[in-house]
């Protein structure tokens, strides 16, 4: 069952806009996260949620999308994601977030996914404008951005080429290819 979850929970990039996506759905999501381990249990991370379409017009054009794809500028209008994730790093309670970000996307993405929904974790961020945007203080360190909604594109795992390139890419189709390496290239050791 969890491996249904991560195989179907990939790095979304376009949506069917016009699908809301509830608020109570995104704190279900959050909820999650809340639940997740937390190094020291400190539990540092606090979210932004955006499901309306204006403020999701605020947070777009903000973000970068899929670096290796470079003649595509990200989704257009009607693919865009219909909510967004804004996790932010409370300074006030430690400056060292370790993986606890990564930690509550992975438990956000799953959630989604068994929801019917699919995400993106986007690092790739105009910090400063969205703290200009939406007054953020200083406090909250802008850690990333997951974009949600109901995938529009069909994206599909390949073993990894034997050149060892692990860029992914869009056929002409436009379905999207992500390779993989193989469980006995991870795997270096078993140490019994």
């Amino acid at each position: 069952m969890i491996k249904d979850l991560i195989l179907q929970n990939r790095s979304y990039r376009r949506f069917h806009e016009n699908y809301s996506v509830d608020a109570n759905v995104l704190r279900d999501l959050i909820d999650l996260a809340r639940l997740s381990a937390s190094a020291r249990n400190a539990q540092p991370i606090k979210y932004l949620l955006s499901s309306d379409s204006k403020t999701n017009e605020l947070i777009f054009p903000n973000l970068t999308w899929a670096g290796y794809l470079r003649d595509w500028t990200g989704p257009v209008e009607g693919e865009r994601p219909s909510a967004y994730i804004i996790m932010l790093g409370d300074t006030s309670i430690t400056t060292n977030f370790f993986c606890d970000h990564g930690i509550a996307a992975q438990s956000i993405l799953l959630g989604a996914t068994e929801k019917g929904l699919g995400g993106c974790i986007i690092g790739s961020i105009k910090r400063d404008e969205l703290r200009s945007i939406f007054q953020i203080p200083e406090k909250y360190e802008i850690l990333q951005v997951i974009a949600l909604g109901k995938p529009s594109e069909q994206i599909v795992i390949e073993p990894m080429p034997e050149s060892g390139d692990t860029k992914y890419w869009r056929d002409k189709e436009n379905i999207h290819h992500v390779p993989k390496r193989s469980l006995e290239e991870l795997i270096l050791k078993i140490l019994f």
